[in-house]
This record gives structure tokens, C-alpha cells and sequence, in this order.
């Protein structure tokens, strides 16, 4: 890496860094510069209360965790936020723009793109078709114009090139003409997070997107999140992986029992016992038990 391009990435880290330095880590905190604001948003799947949260905001530039036990309510929040599902209340904007009850394709056109847990690839398509398909505004999609080439082909042309150019990226290129359920599981989610910058989005939202993927792929992606953040977007992406949390995020927001219980920089979230009690709950409560036991 060029000394050009290392203090990008510093600038970028810094920015980030600077923007939530001096905020008071405790839940719901007001940000500087927030992208992201959520109002009393909550989700009942019959008596159970997935998502419950009063207020969260998430910075703009900065790489946001997403952390929580299994069924604290992190992928469903995703999916009310994105417009893949409707929550029985509260209200939320993104670059102050009111979402709430906006679809997802709509949500998508406003720069705000997710990823799945379950990669969402197109098995039976090539790679570069799975690609093309996250443009938005393409003009052959028209009926109309789709009968008058001339109208749509250099927008085509414009949009391979710019699939050809993450796919290289995103070390897929050789694959492009391949099916694309010929991948290995980490390559998918390379594939997915590459087609999400088709639609140049504003901010990206990532649901596990280390999951099942072997350790020197994980490597790459995480140094592709990175990179989404030095390019100027916001990411927030859901992990249970601690170290890697800490490795790229500037601030971390925990939930337990589908409400936002702690949030902070890495460091003073991994230390809060409230953390401790909720995401290693069991483990920590056995721990203490045995300890118990070997004083007796």
C-alpha cells in the first residue's frame, strides 16, 4: 500500500474516531452526525417481543457492531429497518428521511443496502448476471425502452464494466461467466457485498457476513469492510466474533431481549457487565458457579 493510501485509510479511521470521541456511552446516545435515527420501533411475533427499541442512532462514516445473544432481536431490526418486514410501531429516518413503511426495493434506492445471513446469490445465474442484477435504474428494464437498443445499451455497457471492476475487487473476476451456486460459501458472501456496491449505496448493512467462512477469507473481508469505510460509507454489520468487532468497528451497539442494553466503543462495551450478563450470560454464570463451588 502506497503512502497515499495509507493516510487515506488513517484520515478515514480518524474521522470516524473523532466523530464519537466524548460521547457518553450509554444506550440511545445522541450522535454527532447520525445517518441512522430509530424511534420506538418494536415487533411482536405473538406474545414474544423480538424488537423493542426506543431509540438508536448510527453515525455516518463509521463502521457501527451490531452484537447480541442469539434471538436479541439484531436480524430482525435489520429486516424492519430495510423494509423486508413492518414493525407494529415506531417510526425511523435515514439522511432524515422518513422510511417507515417504505418496501425494501424503495429503502434500496435511497443508499441504504443489506446483506444477508443466508447468502441471497442466484444459484442457476452467472456471476456477472447476479451482479448486474443489484443496478438500479436500468433503462432496458423498461418495456418500451427495452425495444430500442440504442436507448439502453451504453447504461448497459457503463454497468459491466462497473460489475467487472468489484468483481476483480472482490477477487471473482475469473468466476464471472460461472454459475453462481458453483461458489464456495465464502465467495458468495464476497459476491453478495460486490453486487450491494452495484447500487452505490450511502450506507450498508451487514448481517454476519464472517459466517461460515474459512479464516483467510475472513481476512479479506474484513479488510473489504475497511475499505467501505474509507470510501466515505457507513457500515453497520451484526458479528459474534469478538475480536473482529473489535478489530474494524468505531462503536458497537448491544441488544439483549430485543432492547438496545449498552452501546460504546469496543473497548468500554467489552467491559460492561451489562454486556457480560446478557451476550455471556451462560457461559459467564457458569464461571461463577464453579467458582462458587471450588471456594465452598
Amino acid at each position: 500500500m502506497s503512502g497515499d493510501e495509507t493516510a487515506t485509510t488513517t484520515t478515514a479511521k480518524q474521522r470516524a474516531t473523532a466523530a464519537l470521541a466524548g460521547i457518553d456511552p450509554q444506550p440511545g446516545v445522541a450522535k454527532s452526525d447520525p445517518i441512522l435515527v430509530v424511534d420506538q420501533v418494536t415487533r411482536t411475533f405473538g406474545g414474544l417481543k423480538a424488537v423493542d427499541v426506543s431509540h438508536l442512532e448510527v453515525q455516518r462514516g463509521a463502521i457501527t457492531a451490531l452484537i447480541g445473544p442469539n434471538g436479541a432481536g439484531k436480524t430482525t431490526l435489520f429486516n424492519l429497518l430495510t423494509g423486508f418486514d413492518r414493525p407494529d410501531s415506531g417510526t425511523w429516518s435515514f439522511e432524515g428521511n422518513s422510511l417507515a413503511g417504505r418496501r425494501a426495493h424503495q429503502v434500496a434506492r435511497r443508499g441504504m443496502i443489506r446483506t444477508f445471513q443466508l447468502t441471497k446469490a442466484l444459484s442457476r445465474m452467472t456471476v456477472m448476471d447476479n451482479m448486474l442484477l443489484g443496478a438500479m435504474g436500468q433503462s432496458g428494464e423498461s418495456f418500451w425502452r427495452g425495444l430500442i437498443p440504442p436507448l439502453w445499451e451504453r447504461q448497459e455497457s457503463a454497468n459491466r464494466t462497473r460489475a467487472m471492476d468489484l468483481l476483480t475487487r472482490f477477487k471473482l473476476d475469473k468466476k464471472a461467466d460461472e454459475f453462481a451456486g458453483s461458489l464456495s460459501g465464502g465467495q458468495r458472501k464476497l459476491l453478495e457485498m460486490a453486487r450491494a456496491l452495484m447500487a452505490h449505496p450511502t450506507m450498508v448493512m451487514l448481517d454476519e457476513p464472517m459466517a461460515g467462512v474459512n479464516p483467510a477469507l475472513t481476512q479479506s473481508l474484513l479488510g473489504h469492510v475497511k475499505e467501505l469505510r474509507e470510501e466515505g460509507m457507513t457500515v453497520l454489520f451484526v458479528e459474534h466474533d469478538m475480536d473482529m468487532v473489535h478489530d474494524i468497528s468505531d462503536w458497537v451497539v448491544v441488544m439483549g431481549q430485543g432492547q438496545v442494553i449498552a452501546e460504546g466503543p469496543p473497548d468500554s462495551v467489552m467491559a460492561d457487565s451489562r454486556v457480560i450478563d446478557a451476550y455471556l450470560g451462560q457461559q459467564h454464570d457458569g464461571a461463577e458457579t464453579a467458582a462458587t463451588e471450588d471456594d465452598a
